[in-house]
């Protein structure tokens, strides 16, 4: 996997843009330099009511924009705080269908000082397209994020 790290810092170093454009433009570069990234987005969390709610993305839209903790891949992350790969969707009891093209998903939880926040969620339409190069990029995108996180920035009122 070609990772594009710097690309990646790029954006956050714009504090021209808002974080929500840069989050955009994080969504959109994953997807469109890494083939196998059919789609790309985030899930912040509601603590309150437990629950996940979609943030910026990029791909299919989906009728999944809020998850209850615990329900699908999102939702075990969400409860477990540990990253997710699933090589094949399809042998998943708890998987929900975004898309019947989708093959595999991955799925990695997003620290904020400390908190779990939500997840980066990744979606192929090639079976076992991920690996742990991939879980390990994605947590190093998730630690640029969690540095570049303005004070102010709560997703919930934006999105949930």
């Amino acid at each position: 996997m070609n990772a594009p790290r710097q690309e990646v810092l790029n954006i956050f170093q714009n504090s021209a843009e808002s974080f929500n454009t840069q989050l955009q433009e994080l969504c959109d570069l994953l997807q469109g330099r890494l083939e196998h990234y059919t789609w790309v987005g985030f899930y912040f969390a509601n603590t309150e009511t437990r629950t996940l709610h979609l943030g910026p993305y990029c791909g299919a839209p989906t009728d999944h924009t809020c998850i209850p903790f615990g329900k699908g891949i999102c939702g075990q992350v969400a409860e477990s705080n540990n990253p997710f790969l699933v090589p094949d969707v399809s042998a998943q009891d708890n998987y929900i269908a975004c898309s019947l093209t989708v093959k595999s998903e991955l799925v990695v939880p997003l620290f904020v000082q400390g908190k779990n926040i939500g997840q980066i969620d990744i979606d192929s339409e090639q079976i076992d397209a991920f690996d742990q190069g991939d879980i390990e990029f994605l947590e190093w995108v998730n630690a640029k994020i969690a540095q570049a996180w303005p004070e102010d920035y709560n997703p919930i009122e934006i999105y949930g």
